[in-house]
């Protein structure tokens, strides 16, 4: 058995139902579907779920919302005729419509989305429509109850068969709506793939898999054939965007392979992700990057030879919630690397209260770039770093930061925001040069 998960793009209109519906008669062991809200027709279209989001606001602030509801309706409406379909999507409609007021849950009215798309989808593929607050059951604290979601998903499956299910969302024990995360209908695939031992997890995009650089800045970068759990993971937490990262290790748990495909060229093999490959062509798999982080430069002499002073640091930056990405150190300086927005509004308090119960300078820096390089064959490769600074510097690319962890498999640079772009260009053309990628 496969579970398939059909993003926004492949849920856009009723023409890419139309590939959809084709992908799923091609293997019958594609007996579950996961789909999200459909997303942009065209660059110029807006997502259903940004305009549920703004319909929710204007709810709130009493701000007319009829332009609004009507282009969400009409998107559904127009789909189920396109299709020729007869499931009444008319009736869901009006009855949304008849709860939307202010104070409204916004869980519930987001949920609405990916809900209408798997109606639709369900009806139009002749499956069965089980709704995911049914199966995926969190607790109170917003984590996945995994004993009982399991339960529900193996029920639902043994009484259905072929089944449709909405992603993004799932029930708290009261039966209130919980979502997860912005992009969570991967995350739903996942847990289904895992909860009935699926084969492998296909997930349907617009890309022809996960790319080794950014397509917006490197023109037609290679598509990864193989790469494993960790290197995506690592990818995807520094900005690759082709699966939410914490769709990964429910996966990971269990072996089960991940297939990245796209919805308009079926053909294509994608990209596989799994917990070892056999593929070890290319030193580097990928190149990916986030922009707008701050370093906490903190001075202070002997700071090496005080005992606990990098614990008292962090338990600074952990008073006021904010994870740590990285600690580069020397002998009597080190610096603690955050996310901008996770200081935007502490940044100066957080400086004061280093300086006054440590007794060191601090200076915050603004505007860094993390560019991480990931490979598996990286380890015990020599002559990656000079290469990353040679290339860095033939540009006249100033290196702010640089970390490896132990096990060698990605490092990782700092520089100025403004140099984010041409700096990964430059890796990736260097790289390519020398078939290390």
């Amino acid at each position: 058995m496969i579970v398939t998960k059909f993003g926004g793009t492949s849920m856009a209109s009723a023409e890419q139902f139309k590939k959809v519906k084709s992908i799923i008669d091609a293997k019958p062991e594609r007996q579950v579907v996961v789909v999200s809200a459909p997303g942009k027709k065209t660059s110029d279209d807006v997502k259903i779920t940004d305009l549920l989001y703004t319909l929710h606001t204007h709810l709130q602030y009493g701000v007319p919302y009829g332009d609004i509801w009507g282009m969400i309706e009409g998107r559904y409406l127009e789909i189920e005729e396109d299709l020729g379909l007869d499931c009444d999507i008319a009736s869901e409609l009006a009855r949304i419509k008849s709860q939307l007021k202010k104070g409204m849950d916004q869980n519930y009215l987001i949920s609405r989305g990916e809900y209408l798309a798997a109606k639709l989808m369900s009806s139009y593929l002749g499956f069965d429509f089980v709704d995911s607050k049914d199966i995926i059951r969190f607790t109170y604290s917003g984590t996945v109850d995994l004993e009982r979601s399991e339960q529900n998903a193996k029920k639902a499956f043994s009484s259905h068969g072929n089944i449709v299910v909405p992603g993004f969302y799932g029930s708290y024990p009261n039966g209130d709506i919980c979502l997860f995360s912005r992009g969570g209908s991967d995350i739903t695939g996942s847990y289904l793939a895992r909860f009935l031992d699926a084969r492998i997890y296909e997930n349907w995009t617009d890309v022809p898999g996960t790319l080794a650089a950014d397509p917006r800045i490197v023109e037609n970068p290679k598509t990864i054939s193989q790469i494993t759990y960790t290197e995506l993971r690592e990818l995807s937490y520094m900005g690759a965007n082709v699966l939410h990262e914490d769709s990964i290790s429910p996966l990971q748990e269990k072996n089960i392979s991940i297939n990245i495909r796209n919805t308009n060229e079926p053909s294509c093999p994608g990209t596989i992700i799994k917990r070892d490959c056999n593929d070890d062509s290319s030193i580097i798999t990928g190149i990916s990057g986030k922009k707008d982080f701050v370093s906490f430069d903190i001075l202070k002499d002997h700071m090496s030879t005080e005992i606990g002073f990098t614990r008292r640091v962090l338990e600074i930056f952990e008073d006021y919630k904010i994870n740590v990405e990285h600690i580069p150190t020397g002998i009597d300086s080190a610096s603690v690397i955050v996310s901008g927005a996770s200081v935007a509004g502490c940044m100066y308090d957080i400086v004061s209260k280093i300086e006054s119960e440590l007794g060191a300078k601090v200076r915050a820096k603004k505007e860094m770039a993390l560019i991480a390089i990931v490979g598996r064959n990286m380890v015990g490769k020599s002559g990656i770093c000079a290469r990353i600074f040679a290339s860095l510097s033939a540009v006249g690319i100033n290196i702010k930061m640089i970390a490896q962890p132990p096990d060698e498999t990605n490092i990782i640079v700092g520089v100025d925001n403004n140099n984010y772009q041409k700096a990964i260009k430059a890796l990736y053309d260097d790289f390519k040069s020398v078939d290390w990628i």
